[in-house]
C-alpha cells in the first residue's frame, strides 16, 4: 500500500503570560511595617474609646441633672464640651480602627480609607493654618465675635463649659474673650448691667470669680465666689439684691476694677502665651504634621506590599 502523505498541521503560535517568579516561602509584606501600623493605631483606638467614654459620661451627667441635650443651633454642638469630646473620640476610634484592622488583616480597602481620612485631616489643618497666616486680623475678629456671642452667653447653661472657662481664665490670668476684657460679661444675662427690674440676679454688674486676681482667701483658703461682684458699670452691686450676712460689706468695695480683676481678654492672653512659647508651639505643630505624613506613607507602603503579594 502506498503511504499517504501526512497533512501539514497549521502552526498556531502559543502566547504565554509572563509572571515574575517568586520562590516558595517568600513574603513581600514586611512584618515590622505591618505590626508597627497595628500597634500605633491600636494605641489611638484605645484613646478614642476612652474619649467616647468620657464624653458619654458627661452627657449622662447632663441628663441626670435635668439639663438634657439641647441642639437648636450649631453653637449648641460646638460649645457642648461632653458632646465635642464624644465626637472627637468617635472620629479617632473609627479612623484608627481602619488602620488597625487594615494592617492586621492586610485589607487594602480599609488601608485606603485610612489614608484618605488622614489626608482630609491634613488638608483641613493646612487650610486653617493658611487662613490664619494670610488673614490673621480677620480670623481673630470672627473668632472673637462668635465666641463672645456664644460662650459668654452659655456660661451658666453648661457646667462643663463653665468649668472650662473658669480654668482658662485662672490659668491665663484673663477675663472675657475680646479686647473688651471683663466688659464681655455684660452679654451674659446674669452679669449684665441692666436695671434691677430687668435683671434680678445678685451677680448683676459682676464677673465670674475666675476673673479675680485674688479669688482665694489667704486666711481660710476658700474661694470667694463673690469677689467679682460689681466690677462692671459703677463697680457697685445692687445692695438690695445682695445676700445679707455678717461681713458681707467686705466682699464688695469700690476699688478700681483693674485692681480687682484681670483686664486682658483670653484671646490676647493666648496670643501672648503662643508668642512666649513660639518655638515649642511651632515644633509641636510641625511634629504633628510630619507624623501624619509619615503614617500616610507607612499605610501606602503597606498597601503596595499587600497588592504585590496578591499579584504573585
Amino acid at each position: 500500500m502506498r503511504e499517504q502523505p501526512r497533512r501539514m498541521e497549521r502552526m498556531v503560535p502559543v502566547q504565554y503570560e509572563y509572571r515574575p517568579h517568586r520562590p516558595r516561602g517568600v513574603n513581600f509584606i514586611s512584618p515590622c511595617l505591618k505590626y508597627t501600623m497595628f500597634f500605633f493605631n491600636f494605641i489611638f483606638w484605645l484613646v478614642g474609646g476612652a474619649l467616647i467614654g468620657i464624653g458619654l459620661y458627661a452627657l449622662v451627667d447632663q441628663f441626670q441633672s435635668g439639663e438634657g441635650l439641647r441642639v437648636n443651633e450649631v453653637a449648641d454642638v460646638l460649645f457642648n464640651v461632653g458632646l465635642i469630646i464624644a465626637i472627637i473620640g468617635a472620629v479617632i476610634f473609627f479612623v484608627s480602627f481602619f488602620g488597625c484592622i487594615g494592617a492586621l488583616r492586610e485589607n487594602c480597602v480599609l488601608l485606603k480609607a485610612y489614608s484618605v481620612a488622614l489626608l482630609i485631616f491634613f488638608l483641613l489643618e493646612l487650610a486653617v493654618a493658611t487662613l490664619c497666616f494670610v488673614y490673621p486680623n480677620r480670623v481673630e475678629g470672627i473668632i472673637s465675635n462668635y465666641l463672645t456671642d456664644n460662650v459668654i452667653q452659655k456660661y451658666r447653661e453648661d457646667p462643663d463649659l463653665q468649668n472650662l472657662i473658669d480654668f482658662v481664665q485662672q490659668e491665663f490670668h484673663c477675663c472675657g474673650l475680646s479686647s473688651r476684657s471683663y466688659e464681655d460679661w455684660s452679654k451674659n444675662e446674669y452679669f449684665n448691667c441692666t436695671s434691677p427690674e430687668l435683671n434680678q440676679s445678685v451677680e448683676r454688674c459682676g464677673v465670674p470669680y475666675s476673673c479675680c486676681k485674688n479669688a482665694t482667701d489667704m486666711s481660710s483658703g476658700l474661694i470667694n465666689i463673690m469677689c467679682g461682684y460689681g466690677v462692671q458699670g459703677d463697680g457697685k452691686p445692687s445692695k438690695e439684691l445682695l445676700p445679707q450676712s455678717k461681713g458681707s460689706a467686705s466682699l464688695h468695695n469700690d476699688a478700681n476694677p483693674k485692681e480687682k480683676v484681670w483686664t486682658q481678654g483670653c484671646i490676647d492672653a493666648l496670643k501672648s502665651w503662643i508668642n512666649r512659647n513660639l518655638y515649642i508651639v511651632a515644633s509641636s505643630t510641625l511634629g504633628i504634621a510630619l507624623m501624619q505624613l509619615f503614617v500616610m506613607y507607612l499605610a501606602k507602603s503597606l498597601e503596595g506590599q499587600i497588592e504585590l503579594q496578591k499579584s504573585t
